[in-house]
């Protein structure tokens, strides 16, 4: 999951670029975020992001091998751990990927 979310914004972010990671605690999750200065996403791309084999034109444009599977595979590997993941982007800005993991319970003695 992370590393897809890392390559994809290092593939689409230029060389003058940046792409940061952070991780945090927030509501009982933790919250992973990953962002770059890349090419940013379409609106229209937007709600089609997470489907299969689907890659914005843009996206395209800057790399023409993919197969349109790994949002789709990091979304579904989220929900599998119970958790979830956002999008905020615009084009020409970047963007950022939110994802959202429960933090495993300890076990008690």
């Amino acid at each position: 999951m992370l590393e897809n979310l890392v390559s994809n914004a290092i593939k689409y972010t230029p060389a003058e670029g940046s792409v940061d990671v952070r991780f945090s605690r927030a509501n009982g999750t933790v919250r992973i975020e990953v962002s770059d200065t890349g090419i940013g996403i379409p609106a229209q791309a937007r709600p089609k992001l997470f489907t299969e084999f689907f890659r914005a034109e843009n996206a395209k444009s800057v790399e023409d091998i993919g197969t349109g599977l790994g949002l789709a595979i990091v979304k579904e590997i989220a929900a599998q751990l119970g958790g979830r993941i956002f999008v905020e982007s615009e084009e020409g800005a970047g963007t950022i990927f939110v994802v959202h993991l429960p933090i495993a319970a300890t076990p008690t003695s």
